[in-house]
């Protein structure tokens, strides 16, 4: 005889073993860097990049040229995925996909905020809190670098999130 149906899908529990925690979510964001970012294309393709990011008010935040092919996408159209994901082995994967509206900010106040954290980490250099003071020596190079580039915040809609090291 077959077991009665408990109308779950073993795939639905085994999702659900899965999933992190709204704090388990954010501390994976605030240990990661990379962030897979894809808007729509003119013709309706997905365009897919890797960014280095930070996180501004717990949100994705990264900066780019603004003649980027991703700001004139998210100028069209503001739709925008983020995947955050870490992990080699199977039993190791973890991840957090962000769907939702990639906003373009041209404020230069957290422009140069993120930017002084995001250059920092690619540069090597120690890495400051958000908001944190800039060194005077770093300012105006800060400046400069970000005099083309506009502020990219995701604002989710929706949240997914796995870690396979939980199952």
């Amino acid at each position: 005889m077959p077991a009665p149906r408990t109308g779950r899908s073993p795939v639905a529990s085994k999702r659900e073993k899965i999933r992190m925690s709204p704090d388990e979510v954010a501390a994976f964001l605030r240990e990661s860097h990379k962030v897979q970012v894809a808007t729509v294309g003119q013709g309706g393709e997905p365009h897919l990049v890797t960014m280095f990011y930070a996180l501004l008010d717990g949100r994705i935040a990264f900066t780019t040229y603004r003649a980027s092919q991703k700001v004139l996408n998210l100028r069209r159209d503001p739709v925008m995925t983020c995947l955050v994901e870490d992990g080699v082995q199977y039993g190791e994967l973890r991840g957090v996909a962000l769907y939702g509206r990639g906003l373009v900010i041209e404020d230069r106040e957290p422009l140069l905020k993120i930017g002084a954290v995001v250059g920092s980490r690619m540069a090597g250099l120690p890495v400051p809190e958000v908001g944190a003071p800039v060194d005077p020596g770093l300012a105006a190079g800060l400046e400069q670098a970000m005099s083309k580039r506009v502020l990219i915040v995701m604002e989710p809609d929706r949240v997914v999130s796995w870690d396979h090291g939980k199952a």
